[in-house]
């Protein structure tokens, strides 16, 4: 028994100073659960973001979106400037309205006059119809001067126009005509006419027509129109009466399409009609005959324009039959050479 006892005190003189050193210096204190262990300590982590220094604070609700933010929004309409304003008719014991006195109207019928001579504004206002309207003035141009060479013998053609006058009434003359080299003059006439306006582009036209030829020569009444129709054609259009009865028309139509500045390329066609067949000036009834064709010129300047072109010509019915009777050719392609001018 003493032997058991002694050993257990000597292992518990050698335990004591191991207990010490491992005892808690907080031992029988209530302390709270130790925090659990960081997963990231020893890792590389980021800067913290900067401490919000409203944290805690109370904000106002922040502004709702703009839904039209980023669009165009158009210029709010003007205020009416009479808003507000009493725009109810006058009272009925309001004065009457009367016109001006006489005397607001009386004084020289020209005020300038009260300044200046009036004989120098007299002349001054002279001056100035002169130039701004009802003057006088004239044109003269010749349209066509070509030689045609192609079907045929080699020919020459002439048409020339020109007028005199002012803005509403004028004398117009034409003059066309055609031949062939080294021979005689085929086919010619003179218009002289009367010219009238009837509208911003268009003129009436009415005078007398004189035609010289081998031939028979007639003498005919003229009417037609000449002007610019839409998109800018140039329109030439008359009837023809001669002294034997006989009736005729021819229509011209050409525009101008301008390349550039100064070269311009013309198409060109003209038709002739007559109302019954005359056997002594080789035309039958009907369509007599058409030219279609195309100009290229070029204006070295305004008033002078060498041109080339290209034109078919062509005798329809009992036209070319007549031709032909006569040994006379009935039409065909030509090349044109040719010159326009104007003053």
């Amino acid at each position: 028994m003493k032997p058991l006892l002694a050993a257990a005190l000597a292992s518990a003189l050698l335990a004591a100073p191991a207990y010490a050193q491992s005892a808690d210096p907080h031992a029988g204190h209530d302390m709270p659960p130790a925090p659990p262990a960081d997963p990231h300590a020893g890792h590389h982590m980021p800067l913290a973001a900067p401490v919000d220094p409203h944290a805690g604070h109370s904000m106002p609700p922040a502004a709702p979106v703009d839904p039209h933010a980023g669009h165009v929004v158009p210029p709010a309409t003007p205020a009416d400037p009479h808003a507000g304003h009493n725009m109810a008719p006058p009272p009925a014991d309001a004065p009457p309205l009367s016109p001006p006195p006489a005397e607001a109207l009386a004084g020289p019928r020209f005020a300038a006059d009260g300044l200046f001579d009036p004989r120098a504004m007299a002349a001054a206002r002279a001056q100035l119809g002169r130039e701004h309207g009802g003057g006088t003035r004239y044109t003269a141009m010749l349209d066509r001067l070509e030689a045609r060479i192609g079907n045929g013998p080699d020919a020459y053609l002439w048409d020339a126009q020109g007028w005199y006058g002012g803005d509403i009434d004028r004398l117009w003359l034409k003059a066309e005509g055609e031949g062939t080299f080294g021979g005689r003059i085929d086919d010619a006439e003179v218009q002289a006419l009367w010219s009238h306006a009837i509208g911003p582009w268009f003129d009436l036209q009415a005078g007398l027509r004189g035609d010289f030829r081998p031939g028979p020569d007639r003498a005919q009444i003229v009417l037609g129109v000449q002007g610019l129709a839409p998109y800018w054609f140039e329109v030439d259009a008359a009837a023809f009466v001669s002294h034997k009865g006989d009736l005729t028309a021819r229509a011209e139509v050409e525009y101008d399409q301008r390349l550039s500045q100064r070269l311009i390329f013309q198409p060109r066609v003209e038709i002739d009609l007559s109302a019954q067949a005359v056997r002594e000036l080789g035309l039958g009834s009907g369509l007599t005959s058409i030219a279609a064709g195309a100009r290229l010129r070029y204006e070295f300047a305004r008033e002078f324009a060498p041109y080339v072109g290209v034109e078919y010509e062509r005798k329809i019915g009992d036209t070319a039959d007549f031709a032909r009777d006569a040994d006379e050719g009935v039409g065909g392609w030509r090349a044109l050479i040719g010159i326009r001018a104007w003053f």
